[in-house]
């Protein structure tokens, strides 16, 4: 695949894990991730996904919108580093929020589907 192919095949991938993080619906999320998958950022350092379940279960987190644009990837055998900025609405413990963040996800490909095992977010200095 070209750069720009590479680019493509992961905005769409990155585009259908958007909109299942949009449902809140766990069995949707899960879909798109490991079983060890693990979001990283700067105010809960490493989250793992049990935490990140809880939090939507419980309502203190909603998404909205999300979108993410690819600006790289690079794939070393069965995983991938894509990265971009992405940027979501929504709301934390009943306050809107939004987000402009730079998104590095790391993928493993398993059973020919690419699946994400790592989410690391890092705000855009404005």
């Amino acid at each position: 695949m070209t750069e720009d192919q590479l680019k493509n095949h992961f905005q769409e991938i990155e585009d259908n894990f958007n909109k299942a993080v949009i449902t809140n619906d766990i069995n949707e999320i899960k879909k798109y991730i490991t079983s060890d998958w693990v979001l990283v950022d700067s105010q809960g350092g490493i989250i793992p996904q049990e935490r990140f379940f809880s939090v939507l279960e419980q309502g203190l987190l909603s998404h909205s919108t999300m979108t993410k644009e690819i600006l790289r990837v690079k794939i070393y055998g069965d995983i991938a580093l894509v990265t971009g900025r992405g940027q979501n609405t929504g709301t934390w413990q009943g306050q809107p929020m939004e987000a402009d963040e730079w998104v590095t996800d790391i993928y493993k490909k398993e059973n020919e589907k690419w699946l994400c095992v790592l989410t690391h977010l890092t705000p855009v200095k404005k």
